[in-house]
């Protein structure tokens, strides 16, 4: 989705959404010059909102959690591609 319907969806400013790039808490794709966010940035700039405004999360926090929270998706795909591949066929088993 492109810029302007993100935002109408978020209900953010510009000024904002900038600094929440520059910040790295939303990183969309470029296309053609113009910012394309997907419905995961959708799905994270909601999280931001809510910890901002429900949970009277600072900046510095929201920070620390998104990185967590990175972090912990990055290694589910890890324990994923691993059980994957350990249930691959033509794996050794312990029985072999």
């Amino acid at each position: 989705m492109k810029e302007q319907e993100f935002l109408q969806q978020i209900r953010l400013d510009r000024v904002t959404l900038k600094a929440w790039i520059e910040e790295d808490w939303l990183i969309p794709a470029k296309t053609s010059g113009e910012l394309d966010f997907t419905e995961i940035d959708l799905a994270r700039a909601r999280l931001i909102v809510e910890l901002q405004t429900d949970m009277g999360v600072n900046d510095e926090g929201i920070g620390v959690i998104l990185h967590l929270l990175d972090q912990l998706h990055g290694l589910r795909r890890a324990m994923k591609d691993l059980l994957g591949a350990a249930h691959a066929p033509g794996t050794p088993t312990r029985e072999s």
